[in-house]
């Protein structure tokens, strides 16, 4: 596919979730492509809103991500808001959090969130990951849930994370990614992008672009392997490699990973 149409099918298909005509909660629903990789839970975390989640993430990346009061955050792919307005919590007044996703209907149902709520140091921004409409050096922490596997070019947004932190600056990402070659049918099936599959860089790989781009003590906080419904797995294995597939090492991950640009 060329990245224009994966970008297409994610706009269109998380505009849908927003709209409530889509839903990513079992391997049954919306055509049974979709699939919630998370089963980490968000509900008791001070600043959470339960309009704000629909579930999509992979893990709870501002758990580790050690923000502060007083940042500046980044949240990619913000979706309806849920990172940022605990992360939000956790700046303060004299902080400031920033929402970048590229769904016109998640935007504007986060601000519709975010308005009820009087936040004035809370905005949420209307662009493309691989070409932030951000400044240079602008931000402490740059958060992301679920959401890099979805960019056709990873590098490019690896970079512009880089570009858009400041020196000493982090960023703590949760994602999935694939450990062994995933079969052609799943990785090209268009749909898998919104369900987190088919989109997943290989482990060794991201982590080398993490490096590539420059950043430094890079930490792995959680790697989980992700056991797929068997109607997924089944849809797209024969008997036989179900068996290889399953019993080996190889699979889906979901990981939380930060990374430091050099001072």
């Amino acid at each position: 596919m060329k990245s224009s149409d994966i970008k297409f099918v994610v706009q269109e298909k998380y505009g849908n979730i927003v709209k409530g005509s889509s839903c990513c909660a079992g391997d049954s629903c919306c055509g049974g492509n979709e699939y919630n990789m998370s089963s980490d839970e968000y509900s008791n975390i001070e600043g959470y809103d339960p309009d704000a989640d629909f579930g999509l993430g992979c893990g709870i990346p501002v758990s580790f991500a050690g923000i502060k009061a007083g940042d500046s955050v980044l949240d990619l792919g913000s979706g309806a808001g849920n990172d940022c307005f605990i992360s939000r919590e956790i700046v303060g007044e004299s902080g400031e959090v920033t929402g970048l996703d590229i769904t016109e209907v998640m935007v504007a149902k986060a601000r519709s969130i975010c308005n009820k709520k009087g936040f004035t140091n809370l905005r949420f921004v209307k662009g493309d990951i691989e070409e932030m409409p951000l400044p240079d050096q602008k931000y402490d922490v740059v958060l992301s849930n679920c959401v890099l596997n979805l960019v056709p070019d990873k590098q490019k947004a690896f970079k512009e994370i880089f570009r858009v932190l400041k020196s000493g600056g982090h960023f703590c990402i949760s994602d999935v990614v694939t450990i062994g070659q995933l079969p052609e049918e799943m990785r090209s099936d268009a749909e898998l992008y919104v369900g987190c599959i088919a989109g997943a860089e290989m482990y060794d790989t991201y982590i080398q672009m993490i490096k590539n781009t420059g950043f430094e003590n890079i930490i792995i906080h959680k790697k989980n392997k992700i056991d797929l419904p068997e109607s997924v797995v089944n849809r797209y294995l024969s008997k036989e490699e179900r068996g290889s597939f399953l019993s080996s090492e190889k699979g889906i991950f979901s990981i939380t990973v930060s990374g430091f640009k050099p001072k």
